[in-house]
């Protein structure tokens, strides 16, 4: 029976090795088409729009058994590598190394491009408009925490527009240079973590202090030199400064979610399933906010988010709003252009921030 399983081990290790000839062959013939395809267009083949329809098709007819992400993440690789041939990519994202914008930005981009990590939103930003980097990735808002202000604020006046989208599951862990809690005096985190693991903390934590910092990956750094101290962090944190992990998935809400964009000097393409964003002022009378949501409504277009936020020297008066607004689509368009033209006739003002292909899995 032994020498049967092991004659069987060998047949399949024998397929396996035949397939992975194959798979490079094809890896190369695919990334030759998109180098020709980069001189074709002078060297700018990254199109949001287009690997949006890759991983989409890609996944629709998956035959398994490899599970959806899985397969995402293979192709999110393949074509990363095949870009960064003609055209690598800079990247700026709110930093340091390590943070949850780290992995967002490579979850979006794959590993080929080069990362830059900034220590404010703000430096992002700067660093795409100045042409330091082509692309930057930052936060915009918690599915149990909220919007991120500092990211709607610079957008309200940015040239930049959105050019894509990404949710990533957050999954807060506890993690130390010691092996256990025993004698662990102060836990850093940045203020957000700390209270998305509020009710962890007060059950198993109560009697240590807590610290806020500028970032989890802040915190971990703290803890790896700290050694009565413990952080909240991430998976890539804890890699990063070799902390052991104590205690994982601590978020309160299992469904933890962030949401980060792409920014760049322009949006996306249609992909055939897309979203827009844009920013606009009601007009000071009354019936103003019910007169912003008419247009949508008579052109058919489904709203996804409505948020209203001081407009920081926006306009004239220190208690003016302005709106943001997530609505199903592309700007492109018809029924979506129409209700947007009628918008800017009952509106203060009116800028649009992009339209993009929606965040897959």
């Amino acid at each position: 029976m032994a020498s049967k399983e092991e004659e069987e081990l060998g047949k399949l290790r024998e397929g396996i090795d035949r397939i992975d000839g194959d798979v490079l062959r094809l890896l190369s013939e695919r990334a030759r088409l998109a180098q020709r395809v980069g001189e074709i267009k002078h060297g700018n083949i990254y199109r949001p729009e287009r690997e949006a329809q890759v991983l989409r098709r890609i996944t629709a007819t998956n035959p398994g058994p490899l599970p959806e992400a899985a397969v995402r993440t293979i192709f999110r690789e393949v074509m990363s590598a095949c870009l960064a041939l003609e055209q690598p990519l800079r990247i700026a994202y709110f930093g340091p190394a390590g943070t949850f914008t780290e992995s967002a930005a490579k979850k979006h981009f794959g590993s080929a491009p080069a990362f830059t990590p900034y220590l404010t939103i703000d430096d992002v930003f700067r660093a795409v408009e100045s042409g330091q980097a082509d692309y930057g990735v930052v936060p915009v808002e918690n599915s149990t925490e909220g919007s991120v202000g500092r990211t709607l604020d610079l957008l309200l006046t940015t040239p930049l527009m959105i050019c894509g989208e990404v949710n990533l599951r957050i999954h807060q862990n506890l993690m130390s240079r010691t092996p256990t809690l025993d004698g662990v005096k102060k836990l850093y985190s940045h203020a957000q973590s700390l209270a998305q693991c509020h009710e962890w903390l007060n059950r198993n934590l109560a009697h240590v202090s807590r610290v806020p910092v500028a970032s989890n990956a802040e915190a971990a750094r703290m803890a790896a030199h700290d050694p009565e101290a413990c952080a909240i962090a991430g998976e890539a944190a804890a890699r990063l400064y070799e902390l052991d992990i104590l205690a994982a998935n601590i978020e309160d809400d299992p469904n933890n979610t962030t949401r980060f964009i792409a920014l760049a000097s322009h949006d996306a393409g249609p992909s055939g399933n897309d979203k827009t964003s844009f920013v606009c002022s009601a007009q000071n009378k009354p019936g103003a906010v019910h007169d912003l949501l008419t247009p949508l409504k008579t052109h058919g277009v489904s709203m996804s988010r409505f948020e209203s936020r001081p407009a920081r020297g926006f306009g004239n008066s220190r208690w003016e709003y302005v709106f943001f607004v997530d609505i199903e689509g592309h700007r492109q368009d018809a029924k979506l252009a129409a209700a947007l033209d009628d918008l800017r006739g009952c509106v203060g003002f009116l800028k649009e921030l992009g339209s993009y292909p929606k965040a897959g899995n």
